[in-house]
């Protein structure tokens, strides 16, 4: 059995931005906003809000995903949430 990959972008209460990866967006982004297994990062910027995530075909890519989107300024990154609706990550 195969489990599938989300990665996600949240916008916190500062207006920061959070990346990651998860088997259950829904559930993880209750995680970040009301259990101690959210990330220490969002802990301090509660609520927080998804503003996108994708599937990813296997961890491998959704891990790729999630450095590259890491890597991108402020900017870039609501760029792609515009561009990159719910594509499919793939490589």
């Amino acid at each position: 059995m195969t489990r599938d990959y989300f990665v996600y972008i949240l916008e916190c209460r500062d207006g920061t931005l959070y990346t990651g990866i998860t088997t259950d967006v829904n559930r993880r982004v209750q995680e970040h906003n009301t259990s101690r297994r959210g990330a220490r990062y969002t802990r301090y910027r509660r609520p927080v809000k998804l503003l996108w995530n994708s599937q990813a075909v296997d961890l491998s890519s959704a891990l790729r995903a999630e450095a590259g989107i890491k890597k991108k300024t402020r900017a870039q990154k609501l760029e792609h949430i515009t561009n990159y609706e719910k594509s499919v990550y793939t490589d």
